[in-house]
Parts: structure tokens; C-alpha cells; sequence
């Protein structure tokens, strides 16, 4: 397929009620009132030689390259800054305009080197499509006066180079990272000749840079340019897939040469990121390539036995057998699965269609246990479904935006900009976190309320918040009788009414003060259009259900649900973790959030797939590790997930790992999970496989393969083997027979196919005949389940408390460069910026205990106890400490505790009880941790290579 063509009008074409119609070059076309000239002309196919202009930017007029003529106007006016007007007739070629552009491109390219040959973006410049355009054929001015062709070139970023001595000064890159990312670390020194394009005043890696990429796509030459594509040359195919990190779901072109990615760049026409990125999904994919990659399958008796690689076959048939053996031996109920967030939803589909169809139960569960099944929780038992109700353009019409236990700028970066950029349009921002994260304060972004509450407290504020609402009289009143269950709604109100729930007394549970609930309070209910963002800081405690179902009540009180710029929006972890909900990964029910026990749902399933399905729920991920710690579970099938790394309690969890005589692990690496297996299979990165992934607003994205499996199979098609194996006969030639069985059977997915896919670009469910082009808005005229359901949220302290011995409080969060378990990031150039775990401790902390910044200390819990360095830090409050859980190394979840919400067992990774102290040696965990990974890794050698 060759390259995928993206139209550059010059500008932004703008959308308004009103139309202008204007002649250019005696062609008469209408276009929206405010578009410029330039975007006028390149709507009817004429384009206008730029440099300065682009269409994902603000019109500049700088580089003087784009001039017109104008009937009854003088001069030559720049066409990118001059909006076009009724009745206007423009020329855009006439023998003074051309000479006046070429004189600009001489005086441009005599101060630029003339090495286009050689250049890295030799037959990929705008500079040189211009000089070609405009018919430059010679520059007069020669190099010996002053000039900048000797400027220094900067390569300290991993990912591209900044080489001043080919920049034009045309700002692309300064207003990319100002308009389009909001970072605003590149500016413009100096005046006149000596204006040059800085980080800061320093290089790029040490800059506030965050790498996102924005600048290098925006720069016409190759000042700016991907190491990759220096180092390997330009692509010659592209193909759009969708990117596998976080739940933004970014639209990506792989560029390729062959089977080799150049370089990923994203897609102007992607429905979740509209041409923007992060580093991760525009640089670190690096990983599905790496030297680390396991490429054979591999088997062996025991945990404590060396690795054998065996063939497909093989490796499928001794699964099969050992998981018939098991059952015949312990029960159907001794195996289970964990599908992954991470594959697509065709091979999640797949995996828990194999536990319930091969091994008759429904002992299957996914990561969203340990993130936001809260979340699933919550909405439904308040809205109806079990998914965020907006997509992530609405946030451009969101008047007041709460973010509450979320960090975007870090686990979310794209939508942040999109975030940002509303908020520097004059949205107001209110920031609940018991950290001060980027959005409280950064460049041109302010929070006006930070409500700094202490971790645990979330349920407490939100009835606070909701306190304020109704006894002030902010109840959007008409909304609530027309859309809400009023019988609930009083008997809710009647409860938050209660003085107990007022500020005054939240601020004694949460430490927010008063007057500052108060006042978001009144901001989110009078302000306009009111947005709720929400991460793992809602979810991952001991009452997640409950504050989700706070947060649904404080926006159906309000009316800001069921249109844009308002709703309640979870900012999903992995790519597909909402993809992975939908297909049916709890233990409770089929994929379109359904229970098992539902007769005529199931009777639907076993009529598709030929076998009786029980109606029992299975177990979910804490279950399955108990019982396999009380000798009752034995087997585990698990793709793309590494629980010994990311779920809580590690001790407790490989006591589970070793207590079962086969665990079989589907991944790309040998992971801290797979220390514990008995079968390995050779996962495939999304770059090696066709499918689908579902982001947090619900968008299903194609994925497209690019190149072949480097373990020879895709993991939808190592499920179908073991299937078959199992004797549970599958016979897919495709994923998108996959999608058609899943549309079958689901009814918010009833609508979609791939050939629709193709059509829409992506569909965001529900899509069915209903809604045939899919749902960005959900609850818009009534709620999914009928009437809005207010729940009682009564605040229960966790049972995890602070005391003498462990006076402080331990958060977990995440870091903009890295990834999750940091299993594919780690293997990438981002470990530049994050290279290890730290604990985030304020000063006043810091200094009670003697530590010095960048000091070794030990953080023990109840639980067990690390090592890790200190950073002391102001962000924290006093009495809380942070670090993330990016390095297996680290162990950061050997101090986390077994404490769950109450509803779903979603552990609560935000709140546990520690002590910190100076310690010059790493803990025992630590130190057992690194002698078992030497010696494991010797034994996950194959046999050959271990002798």
C-alpha cells in the first residue's frame, strides 16, 4: 500500500453557520466564514506555495512565501493570515507574485545548507518542494558573509535531532509545542539575524521538552528528524493501526520499509488524537523488536527446571494435556484464565470463549479487576452501562472541568493537550488529588481550586461537594424530575443533606479546607457545561465503586450528563482494557456486560458455540491465587498479563504462581510471571497482528498488521490451536470473523464490521441499527438503564490505618515515559528519563527523618518492605509519600496490601500504611529478588544455550 496521502489546506478550514463565497483564479467557491485565502484556494484544488502555514496550526505569516493578490487591495498579502470575504476575487499567479516568491526562497536557501542529496529528508522537504514550486534555479548571494550553516547540531533526545543549521525560522515548531501540545517549551531567542529556535536555553533532552514529537512533525525541513529515519532512510508504505499503550487510542501510519518500521507517525484523521502523540506511541516501539523477545514456545516440567524449546505443536499439545489432567485429577473448577488488556478485542473474545467453552466454567478475569472495575461497577448501577459517556472532543465544550485521582498530563498525554488547550481558551479547572500534579499549575494552565485530599477521602469530598449542591438550592431541578428516579434522587438528597456531610466536617476526614469544597462545589454546579475526569485514584481503593457512583450522583444532580462538554469519564490505563470489559473478561458475565445467570443470554451463547455453559460466576484474579494457595486451583491460562509484577501483595501472589502445577504465559518477554510457568507461548505486538482495540470513549480502532509474527503466530490464532486442542473446535480464517461472531452476540457491537470500519474511519459504541454510525454522546435523551439511579454513598474509612509504627501514607501513580509494568517501555530509550523507581517524600517528612535527596531508603508496610531512592519533593503533602511501579526490580507491590473495594475486589494500590528511614542496602525481597532473577534467567535458557 503506498503512503497514506493526508490533504495540508494551509490552515485550519473553519466551521460556522455562515458562508462566504469569493473567486479565486476566476473560480468561484464558498467556504465557512473565517476560513483564510489559503485554506479557500486548497479546498477547490489550488494550492498556494508555504512554508510557515500548515493546517494543524494557527495561521502565522511569517514566511512571506504564500502571497496573493487581491482586486482593489495594494501590496501582496499573505493568504494563511487573511481571511477570505464575500465578493473577494483573488490571484494567486502573476509574474510579480512569482517574483516576489522567489526572491523570498533565495534569501531563504542562502542561508541554508545545499547538501540535499545526502540530507536525511532529501524527497520528504517542504523546503525543497517549495524551491521547485516557486522555480528558484540559482541563489546570487554567497556563503562568506554571515550566516548560520556552522550552528551546532543537538542529539542529546534518543528519538531525533535538532539541526539548527538547516532551521528557517518559520515557528512550526514553537506554535506545535504551544498549540498542540501546551508545553511551551520551545521559544524563538534573540531578534532579527540572531533569532534561532531554543529548548529553554538548553538541549532538548534536559529541556521541559516531553518529547512528544509535535515539533519534528511540524518541521518542513530536516532541522528537526527522526534518528530512525537517519539511520535507515525513508519509508516506502504506510499502513494505519492503532497505537498499544494507554486508553487514548491513538491513530497511528506505521511508515515501513519492508517489514521494518521507520518511524510511526500520527494520523491527521484519528478519531482520539487528530494528528498528536505522546512519546510512547510516537517513539517507543523499538520494544517489539528487542533482543528480548522469546520467539519459540517452551515448555518444562517444573518452575525450577531449565526451558526446552519445542514446536507449536508440541508446546499446544502439552498444554492441552496437562489442563485435561488437572481437571480429571482437582475438578472443572481448577483452571481458569486472565485475559489481556493489551490484545485486541477479537483475542480476548477468544480466550474467554475458550474458559467458558473448553474448560466449562467461568473462571476468567483481566487487569481491569486490579484498575476499573469500579468503574464497570459504578456506572452501571447509576447510568446502565459500564462506560464513560463521552468522547474526547467534548472536552472542547466543558465550561468547568473536574480531574479527580488523575494524572493525564503523564498517564493520558494527548487528551492533556486537548485538556490544556480548552483550559487556556478560559475553561476552569478544579484538580482533586492528593498530590499537586502538573495540571494544578503549568505554563499557561492553573487550577482554581486544588482540593488536596488526604488518600482515601475521595467519597468524603464528593458527598461534601454534593452537600453543597443541595442544600444550597444548585440542583438542576427540572433535569432530575425529568430524567432521574425521583423517589431515589430525595432519599439520596435527604442523605447529603445531613450535616454531617458538610464541609465543615469533610474537612476534618479529607484536610481540604471548607471554604475551598465550598467553592468547587458552587463552580462545578453553576459554571456552564461541567466535565468529570477520573483515573485510578477514584478506582484503586477500598470504596472505588462507591466514589464512582458519588461522582455519577453529583452529575445527574447537576444536569451534566447526556451532551457534550459534560459527563462522567474514566481515563482507561491500557489501550484496550475498556475492549477487554466489553468482550466478556469478568468472571460474571458475556461480553456486552450481561450476567451468566441470565437464562435467555446464555441459552444466545450456547446455541453460537454447540456446548452448555454453566450459569455459575467463577473466580475472579484473588480467588483464583487463594485457592491456588489453598491447594484447590491448579492451572492458569494467561495472555499478556504479568500479575507478579502489577497486582498487589507480590508474596502473596507467587505463592499462588508456585503453588500450580501449570501455568501457561502468552507474552512477548519472559516477565516476572513467566518465572513462575510451566509453558510459554510467543506473544505478538499489535504491529504483528489484525484486530481491534476499544479506548476509554468507547472508539473501536482497526489494528492492522505490518509485519509477520515473529513467533510465527498471532495470539488469536494460538487460542484457536489450544482450543482445538482442548477439543472446543474453533475455525476463524480471519479476525474479522471474530468481529463478525462478537456483533452477533453483542448487542451494543451489533452494527460493526470491519467493512464499516473501513468506511467510518472508527465507530464508538453502542452501534446498532439504533445508531448505525456509533454514539460519541451517550444518555442523551434518556439513561441506558431508564431512569438515573441515585445511590447512597455512605464514607467508610479503610481498614488500612496509620499508627505509630507506620505513620505514613503510601500512593502509587505512573510516569509520562514509562509504561505500566514498564515491560515494553523499559526496553526502550524512554528509560533516558525514568531509569528507576523513586519515592516522592516532602520536605518536612524528609527532614524528621534525616534523608537527603536522591538518598536509599527503606519503605516498609505491613506487607513487606523495599528500598528505593528518595526524592524530596514539594508536590506531596506532608504525611504522604508516592512512587510508581514501573521496575519488577523495585518491587513496588510487595508493600501494597490485600485491602479491595468492597464491590469488585480492585485492590487498593492508593492507600498503605508506611514507614521510611535511611538504609544503605537493599531490602531482602530485594536483594532474594535479584539472586532468583539471575538464576531463573540462567534456567529460562533453553537447553542448548544453558549448556
Amino acid at each position: 500500500m503506498p503512503l497514506i496521502p493526508e490533504i495540508d489546506y494551509g490552515t485550519p478550514i473553519r466551521v460556522a453557520d455562515h458562508t462566504v463565497t469569493l473567486t479565486v483564479d476566476g473560480q468561484s467557491v464558498a467556504v465557512p466564514k473565517g476560513t483564510s485565502v489559503m485554506a479557500a484556494a486548497m479546498s477547490m484544488g489550488t494550492k498556494i506555495p508555504k512554508l510557515c502555514a500548515t493546517d494543524t496550526l494557527e495561521p502565522f505569516g511569517s514566511c512571506r512565501l504564500c502571497l496573493v493578490q487581491i482586486e482593489g487591495r495594494r501590496g501582496f498579502p499573505a493568504s494563511c493570515t487573511t481571511p477570505a470575504e464575500d465578493g473577494m476575487v483573488v490571484h494567486t499567479q502573476s509574474e510579480a507574485i512569482a517574483k516576489r516568491r522567489r526572491g523570498v526562497m533565495e534569501l531563504t536557501i542562502s542561508d541554508h545548507p545545499l547538501d540535499c542529496l545526502t540530507c536525511s529528508a532529501n524527497g520528504d522537504c517542504e523546503l525543497q518542494d517549495m524551491a521547485g514550486t516557486v522555480g528558484l534555479r540559482e541563489v546570487r548571494y554567497g556563503t562568506a558573509g554571515a550566516n548560520h550553516l556552522d550552528a551546532p547540531k543537538d542529539e542529546s533526545n534518543p528519538y531525533f535531532t535538532f539541526e539548527a543549521s538547516k532551521c528557517i525560522a518559520c515557528s512550526r515548531c514553537i506554535r506545535a509545542c504551544e498549540e498542540t501540545q501546551g508545553t511551551f517549551a520551545l521559544t524563538m531567542e534573540g531578534r532579527g539575524f540572531d533569532s534561532k529556535v531554543s529548548a529553554g536555553g538548553t538541549d532538548f533532552l534536559h529541556s521541559e521538552c516531553v518529547s512528544c514529537g509535535a515539533c519534528v512533525q511540524a518541521c518542513p525541513t530536516a532541522t528537526l528528524n527522526e534518528k530512525s529515519v537517519i539511520a535507515l532512510g525513508k519509508p516506502e508504505h504506510a499502513l494505519v493501526t492503532t497505537c498499544a499503550y494507554c486508553g487514548v487510542g491513538c491513530s497511528f501510519k506505521a511508515e515501513m520499509q519492508g517489514e521494518t518500521v521507520v518511524r510511526m507517525v500520527p494520523f491527521k484523521d484519528g478519531g482520539a488524537n487528530e494528528g498528536h502523540s505522546c512519546v510512547k506511541g510516537r517513539f517507543a516501539f523499538g520494544y517489539a523488536t528487542h533482543k528480548d523477545r522469546k520467539t519459540r514456545p517452551m515448555i518444562r516440567a517444573r518452575i525450577t527446571d531449565p526451558w526446552r524449546e519445542v514446536s507449536w505443536s508440541e508446546a499446544i499439545a502439552h498444554a492441552a494435556s496437562e489442563f485435561k489432567r488437572i481437571q480429571a485429577q482437582y475438578g472443572r473448577d481448577s483452571v481458569g484464565g486472565i485475559t489481556s488488556s493489551r490484545c485486541t478485542n477479537e483475542e480476548t473474545f477468544l480466550v474467554q470463549k475458550l474458559i467458558r467453552g473448553a474448560f466449562g466454567n467461568n473462571n476468567v478475569d483481566t487487569c481491569a479487576r486490579v484498575c476499573h472495575s469500579p468503574t464497570g461497577y459504578g456506572l452501571k448501577a447509576t447510568l446502565g452501562t459500564s462506560a464513560g459517556t463521552q468522547d474526547f472532543a467534548s472536552v472542547s465544550e466543558a465550561d468547568v472541568i473536574l480531574v479527580i485521582g488523575a494524572n493525564p498530563t503523564d498517564g493520558h498525554p494527548v487528551f492533556a493537550s486537548r485538556m490544556k488547550k480548552r483550559l487556556r481558551e478560559g475553561a476552569r479547572l478544579i484538580v482533586a488529588d492528593p498530590r499537586r500534579i502538573d495540571l494544578v499549575r503549568s505554563p499557561h494552565v492553573r487550577a482554581e481550586h486544588h482540593l488536596q485530599l488526604l488518600p482515601g477521602t475521595n467519597v468524603a469530598l464528593l458527598n461534601a461537594l454534593a452537600h453543597v449542591v443541595v442544600t444550597e438550592g444548585l440542583v438542576a431541578e427540572d433535569y432530575v424530575r425529568e430524567r432521574c428516579d425521583l423517589a431515589e434522587f430525595s432519599r439520596w438528597a435527604a442523605f447529603v443533606a445531613e450535616p454531617r456531610h458538610a464541609p465543615e466536617q469533610a474537612e476534618a476526614i479529607t484536610g481540604v479546607p471548607a471554604a475551598e469544597i465550598r467553592a468547587a462545589a458552587r463552580l462545578y454546579a453553576t459554571g456552564g457545561n461541567a466535565a468529570i475526569y477520573y483515573g485510578l485514584g477514584v478506582t484503586e481503593h477500598s470504596q472505588g465503586s462507591t466514589t464512582v457512583m458519588a461522582m455519577a450522583n453529583l452529575a445527574m444532580a447537576t444536569g451534566n450528563i447526556g451532551r457534550p462538554g459534560v459527563g462522567v469519564n474514566p481515563l482507561r490505563g491500557q489501550n484496550n482494557v475498556q475492549g477487554a470489559c466489553d468482550m466478556g473478561s469478568f468472571p460474571h458475565e458475556f461480553s456486552g456486560y450481561r450476567h451468566v445467570a441470565d437464562d435467555d443470554t446464555r441459552e444466545l451463547f450456547q446455541h453460537a458455540w454447540g456446548v452448555p455453559l454453566s450459569g455459575e460466576p467463577g473466580l475472579r484474579i484473588p480467588n483464583m491465587l487463594d485457592e491456588a494457595v489453598g491447594g484447590r486451583f491448579k492451572a492458569l491460562y494467561i495472555q499478556g498479563e504479568d500479575i507478579a509484577q502489577s497486582d498487589p501483595d507480590t508474596q502473596h501472589v507467587t505463592a499462588g504462581l508456585r503453588a500450580m502445577e501449570c501455568v501457561v504465559v502468552q507474552d512477548l518477554f519472559l516477565n516476572e510471571t513467566a518465572k513462575y510457568a510451566h509453558v510459554f507461548l510467543p506473544g505478538s505486538s499489535f504491529l504483528e497482528k489484525d484486530g481491534t482495540f476499544t479506548n476509554a470513549e468507547r472508539r473501536i480502532s482497526r489494528v492492522r498488521r505490518v509485519m509477520s509474527p515473529l513467533g510465527g503466530l498471532a495470539d488469536w490464532e494460538a487460542t484457536v490451536a489450544l482450543s482445538n486442542a482442548l477439543g472446543f473446535p474453533m475455525h476463524y480464517r480471519h479476525p474479522s470473523e471474530i468481529m463478525d461472531e462478537i456483533a452477533a452476540l453483542t448487542p451494543s457491537f451489533a452494527g460493526v464490521s470491519y467493512a464499516k470500519l473501513e468506511e467510518l474511519g472508527s465507530i464508538q459504541w453502542p452501534c446498532n441499527d439504533a445508531a448505525p454510525h456509533g454514539t460519541p454522546t451517550m444518555h442523551v435523551e434518556r439513561f441506558v438503564r431508564g431512569k438515573g439511579q441515585f445511590m447512597i454513598t455512605e464514607y467508610l474509612a479503610t481498614e488500612e490505618r496509620t499508627g505509630v509504627h507506620f505513620p505514613l501514607i503510601l500512593t502509587t501513580g505512573r510516569i509520562l515515559s514509562q509504561y505500566n509494568v514498564g515491560a515494553q517501555t523499559r526496553r526502550t530509550a524512554n528509560s533516558v528519563w525514568h531509569a528507576e523507581d523513586v519515592l516522592e517524600i516532602h520536605p518536612f517528612d524528609a527532614e524528621h527523618r534525616g534523608i537527603r535527596d536522591g538518598e536509599l531508603v527503606a519503605l516498609e508496610s505491613r506487607s513487606g518492605e523495599i528500598a528505593l531512592p528518595a526524592r524530596i519533593s514539594e508536590r506531596m503533602q506532608p504525611g504522604v509519600v508516592y512512587t510508581t511501579f514501573h521496575h519488577a526490580s523495585t518491587g513496588a507491590n510487595v508493600v501494597t496490601t490485600d485491602y479491595s473495594d468492597w464491590a469488585t475486589n480492585c485492590p487498593e494500590y492508593k492507600v498503605t500504611a508506611v514507614q521510611v528511614r535511611r538504609t544503605n542496602r537493599l531490602s531482602s525481597w530485594q536483594e532474594r529478588f535479584a539472586e532468583e532473577d539471575r538464576s531463573l534467567t540462567r534456567m529460562q535458557l533453553p537447553l542448548d544455550a544453558a549448556e
